[in-house]
């Protein structure tokens, strides 16, 4: 009996899948990574048990394994591998909420939409809200630490993660954490895993922390004649509030949602913000006209407490990728800088575009200064390729230049693995790898995520 056969024994039927032709949409993410390989088989797991099935066999055999949710990532943190196994978590979509205790506990497969829609039935909100929460999995939220809009002012997916089951190298499943609100028994191990893209371990369940349902909102659109016009009046909005959403469009980003979507938004102007407060009562116009006061320099300043017209605005604004996408090959960014220096990123942004000769549209969750340049080129152009590769590059070392980050909440993956040591200096990328032998000896999770082969 091959390997593999003996694979296929072990778990229920239809679970493992060898045809290529089926396994083949399991190679990318969005990202469509050109280094993804041909996995030798995708186990579509169901339970636990069958990843740590997996997993016993993945180790025994040396096979490296991808781990992979919705396919929705935008670092190559999913690409298969060529002769690997890939660990689909698709089918894993099971959600059940704890009204008492204020708590989601979601296996990793459901989508993050189906969180909130489910806590919802009971008054409560799950916050994270990537653009993409329509199709992304909680796993993926998980694996990269998503952020979204609304996170500004409450927060990323570490911030409502309580507890996780984990299978680790050699197929023992852990229980980490749970429904306490306050635990620091033990080392945060919790804390260790969200964010880790599937290099240490595989998720198989969260116990996600809820809060009451958003307040009524008040949404304020901000047009300006320029990017760093719009950019200082972040600044100075976050000096003096912290609204629950604070996003900006430049005017690249606006014009390609509306050739893709008209949206009656205002093709001249230079950026774009759209920034929502939900404080109760009074409070919430007190917090709009701190806002409207920063937007000194606005060409126009447009407030609604229209739930529907507000929400527009906020479509539009998730429409960018999908916008962008439409111009050409894509290389996503996902810098983030301090908020005070936001103005200085944005403008070198501008540079790199004009010194590569490139189109790259920039949006940003400006209020925590994560920014999202969207690198645009041909790839039928063996130039423009270049090019862009070495704007992508350029941008990273930008923001490392702007006490910065390589990624806010898209990860590392394959696509900027090259440039984390010097984000992070070789004192702590010693300490990362030492941390990934702990637990992953043979190197058998994602092998090439994060950390060079």
């Amino acid at each position: 009996m091959s390997a593999l056969s003996q694979l296929e024994a072990q778990l229920p039927p239809r679970v493992l899948i060898t045809d290529p032709a089926r396994t083949e949409k399991y190679r990318w993410d969005w990202s469509r990574d050109a280094s993804a390989g041909v996995p030798l088989a995708v186990v579509r797991a169901r339970t636990a048990e069958h990843v740590q099935i997996a997993v016993r066999w993945a180790a025994a055999n040396h096979v490296p394994i991808t781990t992979r949710g919705a396919g929705t990532g935008l670092s190559g943190g999913s690409s298969a591998i060529d002769g690997g196994l890939v660990v689909s978590l698709e089918e894993m979509v099971g959600i059940e909420i704890d009204a008492a205790s204020q708590v989601a506990i979601v296996e990793p497969g459901a989508l993050n939409k189906c969180v909130k829609v489910s806590a919802a039935e009971h008054g409560l909100w799950y916050p994270p809200d990537p653009s993409s929460y329509e199709i992304c999995s909680i796993g993926g939220n998980v694996a990269t630490n998503a952020g979204g809009l609304c996170c500004v002012k409450y927060g990323v997916t570490t911030d409502y993660v309580l507890g996780l089951d984990v299978v680790l190298a050699d197929g023992t499943l852990v229980k980490l954490g749970g429904k306490r609100i306050k635990d620091v028994a033990g080392l945060s191990l919790v804390k260790l895993f969200v964010g880790s893209e599937g290099t240490l371990g595989i998720v198989t369940r969260a116990v996600l922390r809820l809060i009451p349902l958003q307040g009524a909102r008040s949404t304020l659109v901000a047009t300006f004649a320029s990017v760093e016009a719009a950019a200082n009046a972040v600044v100075a909005i976050r000096r003096s509030c912290r609204p629950s959403m604070l996003e900006l469009m430049d005017r690249p980003s606006i014009n390609a949602v509306e050739d893709y979507r008209p949206m009656g938004l205002d093709r001249n102007a230079g950026a774009m913000l759209v920034v929502q407060c939900d404080a109760p009562g009074p409070a919430r116009q007190a917090e709009v006209a701190i806002v409207e006061a920063a937007c000194s320099e606005a060409l126009e300043v447009f407030v609604t407490d229209d739930a529907e017209e507000g929400e527009a605005f906020v479509s539009a604004r998730r429409l960018v990728f999908d916008a962008v996408d439409c111009r050409g090959s894509l290389f996503f960014e996902d810098v983030g800088v301090p908020v005070p220096r936001l103005p200085e990123l944005l403008a070198a942004v501008a540079g790199i575009a004009e010194r590569y000769d490139l189109e790259i549209p920039v949006v940003a969750h400006a209020g925590d200064g994560n920014t999202h340049p969207l690198v645009v080129y041909d790839a039928t152009d063996p130039g423009s390729s270049k090019r862009a590769k070495e704007a992508f590059a350029a941008i990273m070392q930008a923001a490392i230049a702007l006490e910065g980050t390589i990624t806010g909440e898209h990860g590392v993956g394959r696509a900027k693995r090259s440039a984390l040591p010097d984000q992070l200096g070789p004192d702590v990328m010693a300490l990362s790898l030492k941390i990934k032998k702990a637990l992953d000896p043979d190197g058998v999770f994602n092998p090439g995520v994060m950390f060079a082969e």
